[in-house]
């Protein structure tokens, strides 16, 4: 390994790469998540084995009925294709301690544990890029298995275990075996509390050795690459790369045995909106799905997937690539907007024959049906651009969500008008 640096030197480092290194994802926009394991078996949550206060010989049991198809990381990489995804991120090791792949360091796996057992990353990777998507590898930092795990916290000799452990098994992940890693996605650093108490300075300067393109996420307790918001859509601070991860059935990260629960709640339209709300703050997408014992997707999952991956074919344009962060919110009460440059993308996910915007400054060049491409008449004013009636055509027949691609003569400037004079002492209007 090379001579370790210090905090700020490593993150001068990565920080001169990583607008470079980010380039794909920013551009990627919208990703699968994907949770598998022996918490499958259960098909009640991936915590189970915690919450339930399993003992570990009857845990392991599990083992033996975790059976994974051979070709189902073809179907997963298949649907997020169909979905109009463009990476994929899968639980090499969840908190129970299992392992995925055919480890030397960990004999808890998939190949030495179960009946007909595979190399599920290694199958995994090989399918991601046989269809031309990005991959990468979530990896907890929490191990319920090993023994020296929630010793870390007050014994240093099994601190000092423990850690050699999990480098062990991220050589064997990035150390080249498995080709090029596009992202590591780090989860629950506990029990530590510092990036000091999981050394976390030497184990990723040493992951980016390995893997110099590689993109980190901020779970290790330092900030890296990107940030992870779970469950909750909110944009990071001064232009940071940050990616919204949410399950698809708001309830369980792993399989949900939906005879026995609600049902899968996201259909196409909700995640279409989930796909506005990380697009307009330049984020990403994270949408998770947790497939059965044998490796296949829930059936409630995969109508919603392909269906938006319908919609994400005919107006991808106000979605891929690089956008800017919206500062034109609440120009009309029928949708929403996603910048780049001078254009906006209007999701109107009302449809009404009469449509305005207000507050826009900047004068308007044109507007044109997506994906059609039809020029829309408008008129503006001082006030409002009113957009002439259109067919019943540009209906969006697939999600209900419509798109408009509006030009402008610069960079829109909005100001919203205040609806409260009482608090504004009469109206006025307000930047956005």
């Amino acid at each position: 390994m090379a001579e370790l640096l210090s905090k700020s030197a490593y993150e001068q480092a990565i920080a001169a790469s990583r607008d470079d290194r980010l380039a794909w994802w920013r551009e990627a926009r919208y990703g699968m998540f994907i949770h598998y394991g022996l918490h499958t078996i259960l098909g009640r949550n991936e915590w189970a084995m915690a919450v339930e206060n399993w003992s570990l010989p009857e845990y392991e049991k599990l083992a033996q009925r975790f059976t994974p198809r051979r070709g189902c990381t073809r179907e997963w990489a298949q649907l997020a294709k169909d979905a109009g995804m463009n990476y994929l991120v899968l639980t090499s090791r969840h908190h129970e301690g299992f392992s995925l792949w055919n480890s030397r360091v960990n004999p808890y796996n998939v190949v030495n544990c179960c009946p007909g057992g595979f190399d599920v990353v290694e199958e995994f990777l090989n399918s991601c890029r046989d269809l031309g998507l990005r991959a990468g590898l979530y990896f907890s930092l929490m191990d319920w298995h090993h023994p020296d795990s929630w010793r870390c916290a007050f014994d240093p000799a099994a601190r000092a275990r423990f850690w050699e452990f999990l480098q062990g098994m991220l050589e064997e992940l990035l150390g080249g075996a498995y080709g090029q890693i596009d992202v590591l996605w780090y989860d629950v650093p506990a029990p530590m509390e510092s990036h000091e108490g999981w050394a976390s300075l030497p184990m990723n300067q040493r992951v980016r050795e390995l893997q110099p393109q590689i993109l980190i996420n901020n779970r290790s307790r330092l900030d890296e690459d990107f940030s992870t918001p779970e469950e909750h859509i909110t944009a990071a601070d001064g232009g940071k790369g940050w990616e919204a991860c949410m399950t698809f059935n708001r309830i369980s990260w792993g399989y949900l045995d939906s005879a026995q629960a609600l049902p899968y709640s996201y259909n196409a339209q909700g995640i279409v909106r989930m796909l506005h709300t990380v697009a307009s703050g330049a984020g990403n997408l994270l949408l998770n799905i947790g497939p059965n014992i044998d490796g296949s997707v829930p059936a409630e999952a995969v109508e919603p997937l392909q269906t938006v991956g319908r919609w994400l074919a005919a107006h991808g344009e106000a979605v891929y690539g690089r956008l800017d962060r919206c500062t034109a919110s609440t120009a009309s009460g029928t949708g929403r907007f996603t910048q780049r440059g001078n254009k906006l993308y209007f999701w109107q996910w009302i449809w009404s024959d009469e449509l305005i915007f207000g507050g826009f400054e900047t004068k308007l060049k044109a507007i044109r049906a997506v994906p059609s491409g039809a020029a829309v008449a408008f008129t503006q004013d001082a006030r409002q651009i009113v957009v002439a009636p259109r067919p019943a055509a540009q209906r969006d027949a697939i999600c209900n969500i419509s798109l408009l691609e509006l030009e402008f003569e610069a960079p829109p400037v909005h100001r919203r008008c205040s609806a409260y004079p009482q608090l504004h002492g009469g109206r006025q209007w307000v930047t956005e």
